[in-house]
């Protein structure tokens, strides 16, 4: 077992790659932020643990939490819509 923090050696490299990405301080604030967003929909009602829905930002925007730029959606509506926003 590598020690905390070790990579193992057998990582490929995508794996290695993705934990450099979620490692920057830019992505643990996103990250931050999209669950904030999770535990006020959740304290307001309109999610529940294991509802299978996700929390949408309409612009896209991780860190915009505003009240109006949220809306509960199942997970395929939202990742579909993400997937293909990206291609835009």
């Amino acid at each position: 077992m590598p020690a905390r923090g070790q990579l193992k050696k057998n990582a490929t490299a995508d794996s290695i790659r993705q934990r450099a990405y979620n490692s920057k301080p830019s992505s643990k604030k996103d990250r931050a932020s999209r669950n904030a967003a999770r535990k006020e929909a959740v304290k307001q009602g309109k999610a529940s643990k294991g509802d299978g829905r996700d929390v949408d930002h309409k612009n896209m925007n991780p860190r915009d939490n505003s009240k109006g730029n949220l809306r509960v959606q199942s997970k395929s509506t939202n990742r579909a819509r993400n997937q293909w926003a990206k291609k835009k």
